[in-house]
């Protein structure tokens, strides 16, 4: 991570390359509003508070018809894994925990 963050602080390049993911979701936003195959698998979401778009869980419920497990923690981001990992695994256990059983 450390390698990354310093690519793009040494060459001022932070802002440029996150225009991507800006005018990504600008396009999605204005598709041609051909709707995307709904996703039939159970899903399992996990909202940290410091996340660049949290879901709240009616968005997430409209999205995901079978929405297996949803969850919002007390802190963490977007690299959640990298910041709380202790919390990070135990939201992986309790998502997984949901879906045994299921065949």
């Amino acid at each position: 991570m450390l390698d990354n963050v310093t690519l793009y602080w040494l060459t001022n390049s932070g802002a440029s390359s996150a225009q991507l993911y800006w005018e990504g979701a600008k396009a999605l936003a204005s598709a041609s509003g051909v709707s995307p195959p709904e996703v039939q698998i159970p899903v399992a979401v996990s909202v940290f508070p410091e996340e660049i778009w949290g879901a709240p869980r009616r968005w997430v419920e409209r999205a995901y018809k079978n929405l297996a497990y949803y969850n919002e923690v007390d802190r963490g981001g977007h690299f959640a894994a990298w910041e709380q990992p202790a919390l990070f695994a135990a939201e992986m256990r309790s998502a997984f925990r949901s879906l045994r059983g299921q065949t």
